[in-house]
């Protein structure tokens, strides 16, 4: 597939081993979000101008957002890995990892990005509500609008989750993040149940 010929991407970000199943910031709740990220994705690859991209939190020991965040998701170790519910959905997508708390910022993003001149629409799925998913999909919206690229920015908000910890109740963050997310012109997609 050519990326001139895409028209619609799914950014999974981090659900990665790393938050999810192992290590200093993993949280085992959000795989209940694991169920309809394989939708999405399955949903996906059915589309002939859409792609998946997979996101995954990569960094060195000396990875200055330790200080912030504490160690985690250490090259060569399987924090890194997508959790292997995810995993073979990787085989037909794009696979970027990050230094960073927004992939938007990572090596290689904007010139792919603009490899995908026939973009419409962008969505965005995975963790940490709060912190990576809203740094993407928040940057994401100020990068087309800034390139005056009529690109849809979205993000499915059943298919994003952050932990729950005392004073950190993982559904009322989310819904912060939500509500953050709009107000900076990513649309939420909510399902009708």
């Amino acid at each position: 597939m050519k990326y001139k010929d895409i028209e619609e991407l799914l950014v999974v970000i981090d659900m990665v081993n790393g938050f999810v199943k192992e290590g200093l910031l993993a949280a085992p709740s959000i795989q209940r979000i694991i169920p309809r990220i394989q939708n999405l994705l399955e949903q996906n690859e059915k589309n002939k101008k859409a792609l998946n991209v997979i996101v995954r939190d990569t960094h060195t020991k000396d990875s200055i957002e330790f200080k912030t965040f504490g160690e985690h998701c250490l090259d060569g170790t399987s924090e890194t890995l997508l959790v292997d519910e995810l995993k073979p959905y990787a085989k037909k997508a794009v696979d970027f990892t990050k230094n960073s708390t927004n992939f938007m910022l990572a090596s290689g993003v904007i010139p792919f990005l603009n490899k995908c001149y026939k973009l419409k629409r962008i969505s965005f799925v995975g963790c940490l509500s709060e912190v990576c998913v809203k740094n993407a999909a928040i940057t994401a919206r100020n990068y087309f609008d800034e390139t005056n690229r009529d690109v849809l920015v979205g993000v499915y908000a059943d298919a994003i989750d952050t932990y729950d910890a005392p004073g950190h109740n993982c559904d009322e963050v989310t819904e912060r993040a939500l509500a953050d997310m709009e107000a900076n012109g990513v649309k939420v997609y909510r399902r009708k149940w």
